[in-house]
């Protein structure tokens, strides 16, 4: 077990990595293993993992890299995360991918999958269409079935096929690692003060790229470090972030929010922390993967639930966290993050809940703005 400052610079090491080393290695070491990226929000890994692939979360090439090839590609008003991702394959650094799944969270996105195929012909693109009426009784056996759609398609790519005991030992091994994210982010909001917001980042993020069974073992030995750990509480405004939940903001970001809060919940990466609750091993496995999603998952401005409504769901999670109030992002061109800015101003307004709108974009390199932004709303929060 190495130290908590070790484990934590590695974790950052590894999410800025855009050259993808460790999923490059891990395909070396045996030439037959495939490897399966998917953009964001949600993915069921389960399924690519117990056909032995490594499944990875593509995120963007957040602001170091430049996005040169992928503007002759997409027009300027697309947002960044498109752009960058686009830019991770034209500069051939996801080239080692075996296949692609996207998602139609967006109207931007929604073509992803196509403009894929085309300029990857070797890379076989899929869409998973996940229910845009979550509330339908039939929801539950339409996601079985869109399961099973995909579970052929990784079958015939990895060359495995899926038996029901290799997709239990998979639900069971991301079980542990939902568990684990779990307690990573409840000690946050105890004690903000163990663990920031940035370095939560960094640890989460470097799950997007590690083997699962390698992210456990890494989020084990950082919990059982944190406890240790020599920091005191500061006078500091407690926030939620929120915003986050497809393109990411550049880890400098959130250091500049951190100056004057702990920001002790948030939506970064909520893809890999959506179902709420273990998924049952017993029975028929993709079922239950399905009807977890549907039944035992968190809310985001990618899904729309009537039972979950998105500016209530947000008041819930900041008086959960005991939070002061709550920063409201949207990346720039996102029309989603943009819808609910509007939402939570209008409830936040008639709530008493504080708050600020902010705008950002994964290849920001300046926050003095911010930085003032957040510096007002927190001095407020405590002078009000």
């Amino acid at each position: 077990m190495g130290c908590l400052e070790d484990l934590l610079y590695r974790s950052r090491v590894i999410a800025e990595d855009l050259q993808f080393q460790g999923p490059k290695a891990w395909k070396a070491a045996q030439p037959h293993r495939k490897v399966l990226g998917h953009f964001q929000v949600y993915f069921p890994e389960e399924i690519a993992h117990a056909a032995g692939m490594l499944p990875i979360k593509i995120v963007g090439g957040g602001n170091k890299l430049e996005a040169r090839r992928a503007d002759a590609h997409l027009g300027s008003f697309i947002c960044s995360i498109m752009r960058s991702t686009l830019e991770l394959g034209l500069s051939g650094r996801l080239s080692f991918l075996d296949m692609m799944v996207t998602h139609p969270i967006c109207d931007a996105a929604r073509h992803l999958a196509g403009i894929w195929t085309r300029t990857f012909p070797n890379q076989p693109a899929q869409i998973l269409y996940l229910p845009q009426n979550p509330n339908s009784k039939a929801a539950v056996k339409y996601l079985y079935h869109e399961y099973q759609r995909l579970q052929r398609d990784i079958e015939q790519i990895a060359g495995h096929s899926i038996s029901e005991e290799d997709l239990r030992k998979s639900i069971a091994l991301y079980n542990e690692n939902r568990s684990l994210l779990r307690e990573l982010y409840n000690l946050r909001k105890e004690s903000p003060w163990l663990l920031s917001a940035s370095e939560s980042f960094v640890i989460v993020k470097a799950g997007t790229i590690l083997p699962k069974e390698e992210h456990n073992q890494l989020l084990r030995e950082i919990l059982s470090l944190l406890p240790e750990r020599n920091a005191k509480p500061q006078d500091k405004v407690r926030v939620v972030f929120v915003g986050a939940f497809c393109e990411l903001p550049p880890i400098e970001m959130i250091e500049t929010m951190e100056e004057m809060c702990y920001v002790v919940d948030d939506d970064f990466l909520i893809g890999l922390r959506w179902l709420t609750e273990d998924v049952s091993c017993e029975g028929d496995p993709l079922w239950n993967l399905a009807a977890a999603y549907i039944e035992h998952s968190t809310w985001a401005s990618t899904q729309y639930d009537c039972h979950k409504p998105k500016e209530k769901m947000l008041e819930c999670q900041v008086r959960a966290a005991r939070a002061q109030g709550a920063i409201c992002a949207a990346a720039k061109f996102c029309e989603p993050g943009v819808d609910d800015q509007i939402a939570y101003a209008k409830h936040f307004d008639s709530a008493g809940v504080s708050y600020i709108l902010v705008e950002f974009e994964e290849k920001q390199t300046s926050f003095e703005r911010l930085k003032m932004q957040t510096e007002t709303f927190a001095e407020a929060i405590l002078f009000e």
